[in-house]
Parts: structure tokens; sequence; C-alpha cells
């Protein structure tokens, strides 16, 4: 059962996108972040001309911003621009198109992790990055984890998942309860978090995971069409810290 569910959620972790504008789905059962948090949170956007998509990210780094690799265009024509700024609402926004190639996780089998580094055009002066985490103090099972995107999804029949929501004055934060870890080779290192009516969809997909005010997670999926049916999955950020930090320049 367990298994099933895992291959479930996989089937969920693309961005859908239809000619006008890509599934902006988000938060579900959250609230408004707070105003002194979250700061650091990214929009990512991509764009041809034709078609849009939207996925979140954490700068962790003056230079850096942390996501998943499922959120890239790689199809020819494709833009992605980050906006830096956008909680809260009253911040001064900062957008930078991402012009340097993604780094995403390899490992010695050759196979992409679900885990990627943007770097920018120029550094961010006026907002500090997120805190990596101590991995001498991991998640554990049981832990409360907070998670956060830009807005609601109206709930339909069956809890099906609508389209037209609106962006919302506020970021929305979530809390959740981590219920599992495991391994995917064609995914990477990831965990389950799940608490009752709460979900997200997959414009929050790249957004961070926080314990302790670091961030120890990146949203990678949930389920696709239907919302509460299945926990949110995310990457376990401790198992990429070398990688990370060799990438990004710490010391």
């Amino acid at each position: 059962m367990a298994l099933l569910k895992v291959l479930l959620l996989l089937l969920g972790l693309g961005v859908s996108v239809n000619s006008h504008v890509s599934l902006h789905k988000r938060i579900i059962g959250g609230q408004n972040c707070d105003e002194k948090e979250r700061l650091y949170h990214v929009r990512l956007e991509g764009n041809n001309g034709t078609e849009t998509s939207l996925c979140g990210g954490s700068l962790i780094h003056p230079e850096w911003i942390l996501t998943v690799a499922h959120c890239w265009k790689s199809e020819p024509g494709w833009t992605t621009t980050a906006t830096l700024g956008v909680h809260p609402r009253t911040a001064t926004q900062e957008k930078q198109i991402i012009q340097h190639n993604p780094v995403i996780y390899v490992d010695q089998s050759h196979q992409q992790h679900d885990i990627m580094l943007l770097k920018l055009q120029r550094p961010v002066r006026n907002i500090h990055p997120v805190r990596l985490p101590r991995c001498n103090n991991r998640l554990r099972i049981g832990a409360t984890v907070q998670l956060a995107g830009e807005g609601p999804t109206t709930i339909g029949p069956n809890n099906q998942r609508s389209l037209s929501a609106p962006l919302l004055p506020h970021l929305q934060c979530v809390d959740m309860i981590v219920s599992g870890f495991f391994f995917v080779a064609t995914r990477g290192h990831l965990f389950f978090a799940e608490a009752l009516n709460k979900d997200m969809t997959l414009g929050d997909s790249g957004g961070g995971v926080v314990f302790n005010k670091k961030i120890y997670g990146v949203i990678a999926g949930s389920g696709e069409d239907y919302a509460f049916r299945n926990p949110v999955i995310s990457m376990v950020v401790c198992e990429y810290m070398e990688w990370i930090s060799k990438t990004i320049g710490l010391k």
C-alpha cells in the first residue's frame, strides 16, 4: 500500500501547462504567513510567449535559489524569471531572468534527482537568505514542519481542485507533520508530510519546508487532481548539503 501511494504521488510531480496558463495550484487550509517570516520566498515563472508556469523557491545565498528540478523548462523558447521580495506584499520586488544554466543534482549512477540550484545574475542585497539546516539534527517522523505557497485553491465537488483561484494578498503558510521517509531512484531522497484538511498543489512545487527556522525540505509534489487524498512529498535537503555547499561556495 505504501509503495502504491508513492507511485501515485510521483505521477503528479510535473507542472502541467495549457495554452494560457499553468495549473496555478497553491496551499490549501493554511493561514497568512507572518509578515516577518518567509522573506526569502521566491516566485519562479516560466514563459515561452504563449504558455506560463509557476513554482516557488528559496533564496539560500545572495546569488542562489534552491528549488526542484521539475520546475525548469528546458524546451527552446522558455525563459524563467525569479521574483524576489514577494512576501510581504509591501516589500520591494526585484525580478531577474535566470540566464545561467540550472545546476541539477546528478548521482553516481548519472541519474538526476528532483533538486536544483539557480544562480542569479546579480546578488540580492536587501533580503536575508533562509538558513541552511544543521544536519546533525535531522528531521524525524512526528516533527512539525512549515510549508508555504502563494494562495489557496478553491475546492469543488469531491475536493476536486479548481484552476481559477486568484493570487491572494498574502503568502500562505501551513504546518504539517512528517510521516515517513523514502528513496526513489529517479527522484531522490524524499519525505511525506501531512495534516488533516491541509494540502499543497503544483504551483507550490519548489517552495521551502522549514523546521526550526531552517530549510530542511523542498516541496516536490502531491496528488494532482484532488486535494487531501495524499501526503505532500518533499526533497530531503540534508541528503544534498555537500552538493549545495560545493555549488554555492560554502566552506
